[in-house]
């Protein structure tokens, strides 16, 4: 089968980069600036899910639209500032299986509950520019994970059927989309253990370093 069949959709954090600590700090510094409290468990709690979810959900902040906004938009803000100090690459194995994917001819896009400014901030910052065909962020959903919806728009923007793309995922409600929209996914142990992610993936690796392209489209070739 021609490699042009096929498409990689990777989630953001925790997949091509870990900005966990970035993301914790920036909740941090939020409660502080608003005078709230975060519950025990929150930041866990909340992994892969979209701002405003969270904080109404979880952290229990706020329930009125607008200002659940503008907390959430400070929220991104201050983990951008804090990026820009630190600086932030690319996790192991994420450029060579890229490039790798790019040489096969097979389309790789993002799709992820982060918000778009913020991938934005990050390719630049870790010279990743080039490798995706799109994006389908935050903004481009109405529903978050587990709901699949971003991985279905992320196919079709590269016109691809579920059934031919594998989604690189961290968090369990990741996996739990992309099952549920019909796709391969590959499970990535940089926020949950690889044993844990087993039995909600197709394959799960403890790096994208274990990972070349000929081994992705294999994947997706098994019934």
């Amino acid at each position: 089968m021609s490699s042009s069949a096929f498409g990689a959709i990777f989630d953001w954090d925790g997949v091509i980069i870990d900005s966990s600590a970035a993301h914790e700090q920036s909740w941090d510094l939020l409660a502080a600036d608003e005078k709230r409290v975060l519950p025990p468990g929150h930041f866990k709690a909340g992994f892969g899910r979209k701002n405003q979810f969270i904080i109404p959900n979880i952290l229990n902040w706020a329930h009125d639209h607008a200002e659940i906004e503008r907390i959430g938009r400070r929220k991104e803000e201050l983990y951008r500032e804090i990026l820009k100090t630190s600086g932030i690459q690319a996790l192991p194995g994420v450029r060579d299986l890229l490039e790798g994917l790019r040489a096969a001819g097979v389309p790789c896009v993002v799709g992820s509950s982060t918000p778009r400014l913020n991938i934005e901030h990050v390719m630049t910052l870790a010279n990743l520019h080039g490798f995706f065909a799109d994006v389908v962020s935050a903004e481009d959903v109405s529903h978050g994970k587990p709901h699949p919806e971003v991985f279905l728009k992320a196919a079709a923007k590269i016109n691809r059927i579920p059934a031919k793309c594998v989604v690189f995922e961290d968090a369990f409600v990741g996996l739990e989309a992309a099952r549920a929209g019909g796709f391969k996914s590959i499970g990535v142990g940089t926020t949950n253990p690889v044993e844990s992610l087993l039995e909600k993936c197709d394959r799960a690796v403890e790096r994208l370093t274990e990972l070349n392209a000929a081994a992705v489209m294999a994947l997706i070739m098994t019934g």
